[in-house]
């Protein structure tokens, strides 16, 4: 299995701080399953005589399955696309293999609307029968990340999902919000694909599990987190109306709801805990 050349670490906040803590490696689907997922990831840590370490992570609007283990103790769940920024607390050791799915691509597999899931983490087995059971008691055989991946790719095929073409346009939607800075409002995006605003609404609750305003809104911000991450200082002003904001205060507002701090706020505490590292 090739590992995933997309080393980004766009929606990891304290990326840095993070990797002195946890081992992070991705992998690409084979390409019968690449429909359905974006990738599978794998993190492992070792804390033992240290103190727990807080993950923050600004989501994607995916939804992911994990297998993980947390000393003896092993779980898998559904993971729907959380409401706000996801809070992991690793503490102990533990590894975890996760599958990342694209947006609609867990869909084929849940065949209901993908917003029941939002918020809200579920029993892997509660979805997926005894199977989740039993590829989890292998899982934490193997001895790489990699076998890790390769089983659970096999344990989707058991489900043999068929693609579904809605599925594939809230995809292709989607990515056209997060890679296009000109979409700036909801009623860009619906009518570049010809649908009206509520269609679309419709078609995101239904395969992506949040609305398309919260799409756009979570990847213009992730890009502001991550010129902060980077050690730039931007003109908060003018890159507020980049990504499409009436003025400065609202992006203040959205960036402080989400992460619980000013722009500002969040720059001098990345630049905290660089000076205290070095």
């Amino acid at each position: 299995m090739k590992r995933s050349g997309n080393a980004s670490d766009k929606g990891i906040l304290h990326a840095e701080a993070g990797r002195r803590k946890f081992t992070l490696e991705r992998f690409e689907p084979s390409p019968d399953q690449a429909f359905f997922v974006e990738w599978y990831w794998h993190v492992r840590w070792d804390l033992r005589g240290q103190a727990p370490y807080s993950q923050e992570i600004l989501s994607y609007p995916s939804v992911n399955l994990v297998f993980e283990r947390e000393g003896l103790r092993v779980y898998t769940g559904v993971y729907g696309v959380p409401r706000a920024t996801y809070v992991r607390r690793l503490h102990g050791e533990g590894e975890a293999l996760g599958i990342k799915f694209r947006p609609g691509g867990f869909y084929p597999f849940w065949k209901r609307p993908v917003s029941l899931l939002t918020g809200r983490n579920i029993p892997g087995g509660e979805l997926f029968g005894a199977l989740a059971g039993r590829t989890e008691r292998r899982m934490f055989a193997l001895g790489s990340a990699e076998e890790m991946a390769e089983l659970a790719e096999s344990f989707l095929r058991e489900f043999k999902p068929e693609r579904d073409a809605q599925a594939e346009l809230a995809a292709r939607m989607t990515e056209a919000a997060a890679s296009d800075r000109s979409i700036r409002k909801v009623e860009e995006l619906a009518e570049r694909y010809g649908l009206s605003v509520r269609a679309l609404q419709r078609l995101f609750g239904r395969y992506v599990g949040v609305s398309p305003k919260w799409v756009i809104r979570r990847y213009r911000l992730q890009e502001a987190a991550q010129l902060a991450e980077s050690g730039t200082v931007p003109d908060w002003a003018r890159l507020a109306s980049e990504l499409g904001y009436y003025d400065q205060a609202h992006f203040i507002k959205d960036f402080k709801s989400l992460l619980g701090k000013t722009p500002q706020e969040h720059l001098k505490e990345l630049q905290r805990r660089k000076s205290s590292q070095s």
